[in-house]
């Protein structure tokens, strides 16, 4: 059985953890990249869009792509009680299933957010829909129900009341959940088979928006990182157990990202550190850096960062900028990108792609979906995916 549960982990984070598809909240390693995109730059409604499908609510949460289908989740009804989560077919657009829950805990958000702020996680195996109300929701790839939490029931007193926002990884068989706030705030590493939590520890009494990011990619030693306003906590996914400590503060907004056994922290400005044998290393930091509501992304050797309409791209070993540019609006989705492309959607739908590389940023393309864009997009199989208040659209080249 202890065999099985080894080869079942092994196979679980090889799958969150490779580029294969989009499977988290910024995708593989939670980088905001994929490898060998051929994507468009520019599209219209008679050019690069190969489908627009309506939403049933509204959603905040990004699309994750798991083989050949796209999921998305929303919430709808007047006090947003009605939670969706809807699974499309890649190539088409055809709905495949969708499935309706009622939620269990508290539903009151600003009016720019909603309950299903969270971006979804899967294994490759299943899905795991979390929302703002503190709902979680485990489906297989048909859509069946196979286990179902309210948290709130356990956990009273955890809401916040703008609305949460950390969207949940998978370590292993370890489904790892942030539920952070002003009152009872907590983080637990759930069993993905059964639901039941592993264990549960006692986290910064502060509203808190960020997501966990992995660190590591061999699964008997990768950990979860906890970002909240404290700083950051390195924890064994399967026992809780804290591993290392980041204690200067950090954002309670934009996410963290890792490359190359690097963390890069949302902490005055960015600051890198690398742990080594449990003791941290400090790399750089650079006040100047420090993103707004997008987190960074990291591609090669520079890190992307955004702080309200600047992009700014800077050296990963130093620090140092390389560049930086303006956009066009306001932003609340943190950007993704492929090969030497970042594609950056405002507020308004307008999508801006920047051509990375060099000492120099250019703007090779400039779209409207003319429908309000908050969340992150997706990346899977040569196609862009966006979800907007009313829809999720499929950008792509057309298919010879």
């Amino acid at each position: 059985m202890k065999q099985f549960v080894s080869i079942f982990s092994a196979i679980a984070i090889v799958v969150c953890l490779t580029g294969a598809d989009w499977l988290q909240f910024r995708g593989p390693k939670s980088s905001g990249f994929v490898d060998g995109a051929d994507l468009p730059v520019t599209w219209n409604s008679d050019d690069n869009i190969a489908w627009k499908v309506p939403l049933k609510g509204r959603g905040l949460s990004g699309p994750i792509v798991v083989s050949d289908r796209v999921v998305v989740t929303s919430s709808s009804g007047y006090s947003q009680n009605r939670l969706h989560v809807d699974c499309f077919d890649a190539e088409s657009g055809d709905q495949i299933w969708s499935r309706q829950f009622w939620a269990t805990g508290r539903t009151m958000t600003h009016p720019k957010m909603c309950v299903a702020t969270p971006t979804p996680v899967s294994d490759g195996e299943r899905i795991f829909a979390f929302y703002s109300s503190n709902d979680l929701a485990c489906l297989d790839l048909d859509g069946n129900l196979l286990w179902y939490r309210g948290l709130t029931h356990d956990f009273p007193n955890a809401s916040n009341s703008l609305g949460m926002s950390s969207s949940p990884i998978v370590i292993g068989d370890t489904l790892v959940v942030q539920v952070e706030n002003d009152a009872e705030s907590f983080a637990t590493g759930i069993n993905v088979e059964t639901g039941i939590a592993r264990w549960k520890r006692t986290r910064t009494k502060r509203a808190n928006w960020t997501s966990p990011v992995v660190f590591g990619d061999k699964p008997e030693s990768a950990l979860a990182l906890l970002q909240s306003s404290a700083g950051i906590e390195a924890v064994e996914p399967r026992t809780g157990k804290t591993v290392w400590t980041y204690e200067s503060g950090a954002s309670t907004i934009p996410s963290s990202v890792v490359a190359d056994e690097t963390v890069y922290i949302p902490s005055n400005g960015i600051t890198a550190i690398r742990p080594v044998q449990g003791k941290l290393e400090s790399v750089w930091n650079e006040n100047k850096l420090a993103p707004s509501t997008p987190s960074p992304v990291v591609k090669d050797e520079r890190q992307n960062v955004m702080n309200r309409s600047i992009v700014k791209c800077a050296d990963v070993t130093s620090g140092k900028l390389i560049w930086q540019i303006r956009l066009k609006g306001s932003f609340s989705a943190t950007p993704v990108g492929s090969g030497d492309k970042l594609f950056c959607f405002n507020e308004e739908g307008l999508g801006q792609v920047i051509k990375l590389g060099g000492t120099k940023a250019e703007i090779v393309g400039e779209s409207e979906l003319k429908e309000t864009v908050l969340c992150t997009p997706a990346i899977g199989d040569n196609a862009l995916y966006v979800r907007s208040d009313q829809h999720l659209w499929k950008i792509a080249k057309p298919t010879k």
